[in-house]
């Protein structure tokens, strides 16, 4: 398996990033955990669902277990890509399908969607560490 310090170097910035917000929301006002819940369920409808503080917890431990999973160096590389594409993947949705977060081309960001247009590089990463080359 062996180790690569650019993958560790990609793995490291974005579990760290992730776990970090995760803590972040550990104790969210409800009234913000409402605001991240009406985003997310433009792409995923029945988070509409749940209370907003449900809500606020569920998103706070799954950022928390997607972070960890990405920095523990025992999980393979492929699966951390993976998993960190799936949930990349649901931030770009929501970025994309936000109201006023990209200009007319449906792609670039405007000055309100610059913030999340960030979650790009999460992506990036996720197919960077995906399909990663084996060494022989």
């Amino acid at each position: 398996m062996g180790f690569s310090i650019g993958n560790a170097a990609l793995r490291l910035v974005s579990g760290a990033f992730i776990l970090n917000s995760g803590i972040g929301k550990l104790h969210l006002a409800e009234e913000h955990a409402a605001g991240l819940q009406t985003a997310a369920a433009r792409v995923i409808p029945p988070l509409a669902e749940l209370e907003p503080a449900k809500f606020g917890k569920l998103l706070s431990a799954s950022e928390i277990g997607i972070g960890t999973l990405v920095l523990l160096p025992f999980i393979p590389t492929r699966l951390a890509g993976l998993v960190l594409g799936v949930f990349s993947g649901g931030l770009v949705a929501t970025y994309l399908k936000s109201p006023g977060m990209t200009k007319d081309d449906g792609i670039r960001p405007t000055p309100a969607g610059t913030a999340m247009s960030k979650d790009f590089w999460l992506a990036g990463i996720a197919v960077a560490l995906f399909f990663r080359r084996r060494r022989q």
